[in-house]
């Protein structure tokens, strides 16, 4: 039975309750902190309703000290994720952390050099990869569906809402290519198995309804080391009336048909003529799949190395916007 640690819950803390059956069989949750100013009621109300009853601190350091928790959900402030990850990886709690776990390169060489004198692992909640259309479309595509990749299209659509003041800074937030965009290139690290080679991108924030420094719309432009040529679009410009907060889409266009994923189907073409795929459930969920691996039984599909490599994908991304530059990985 893993010991469980909840620290922060501004962003995808929820991960963990995806699974109730496999949570209560596989962890306890015995401590909780807000990580911060933020009321840590949340996450009380949240864990009381599936039975747990941690103990709360005020002190995340401290409940990390003395807990000594096997691993903790780390979804305190963005700009505290890399310090938060990287003192309990020196400690040897493995980590459950919101994405992107570092919003600066040297807070992403405080994770990079705990990992290097530590015994745990890291990952970043990159759900999206266990929902059922971009799961089973992984799989097809690996098993030569549309042959080889050369194109990848993805787009990141989202309802704005009403923002915490947090995101109106690029301090707290990080930016839009690092919140929203990083789905979208784990994705198509996910689907390639391949890794970065260059990045060119452009932002803006006019518009952006009041929110500060938040950029409303962002677009990268990316090569992958084999050739595979990808373009990936972000934006929080979805429309009140749509019927779901998100429209998640890629498009891969290979050298023997096309995949897309859209509305939550698979629309497939190839030599056979065009249909739709209706996934199959698999059941999966990214926590659950986490703690099987920290309890000995098969890898995760997502890696410490993925996180790492996604997180500087990211920053890389956001410099290009940044100076306008092509950045090279």
């Amino acid at each position: 039975m893993l010991k469980l640690a909840m620290l922060g819950s501004r962003g995808h803390f929820n991960y963990v309750f995806m699974d109730a059956d496999a949570l209560k069989k596989m962890a306890d949750i015995t401590c909780l902190s807000s990580g911060c100013e933020d009321s840590p009621q949340r996450l009380i109300d949240r864990c009381a309703e599936f039975g747990f009853q941690p103990k709360v601190y005020d002190d995340w350091k401290e409940m990390l000290d003395t807990e000594k928790p096997d691993v903790v959900c780390v979804d305190g402030p963005f700009e505290k994720h890399a310090e938060m990850s990287a003192y309990a990886l020196r400690k040897n709690i493995h980590v459950f952390c919101e994405k992107p776990i570092a919003l600066t390169y040297e807070q992403l060489d405080l994770v990079k050099d705990a990992l290097k004198v530590s015994k745990a692992r890291i990952i970043s909640m990159v759900g999206i990869r266990y929902m059922t259309p971009f799961y089973q479309a992984a799989q097809m595509v690996r098993q030569g569906a549309i042959g080889k990749i050369k194109l990848i299209r993805t787009q990141k659509s989202y309802k704005l809402g009403t923002r915490p003041p947090f995101y109106s800074s690029r301090a707290t937030y990080g930016g839009t290519i690092g919140w929203v965009g990083s789905h979208a290139l784990d994705w198509i690290m996910y689907f390639t198995q391949d890794t970065f080679e260059s990045v060119s991108a452009i932002q803006t924030s006019e518009d952006n309804f009041g929110n500060g420094e938040m950029e409303i719309a962002a677009s990268c432009q990316l090569r992958m080391k084999s050739g595979i040529l990808v373009s990936a679009t972000m934006e929080f410009l979805r429309p009140w009336a749509a019927p779901t907060w998100g429209d998640d889409r890629i498009r891969l266009a290979g050298t023997e048909g096309v995949l897309e994923i859209r509305d939550e189907k698979i629309h497939l073409i190839d030599k056979d003529g065009a249909r739709v795929i209706e996934p199959e459930d698999t059941g999966m969920t990214i926590f659950a799949d986490y703690m099987e691996e920290l309890s000995g039984g098969k890898p995760a599909i997502v890696t410490t190395e993925e996180t790492i490599e996604l997180t500087n994908a990211c920053l890389k991304a956001q410099e290009a916007a940044d100076t306008g530059k092509i950045i090279y990985f």
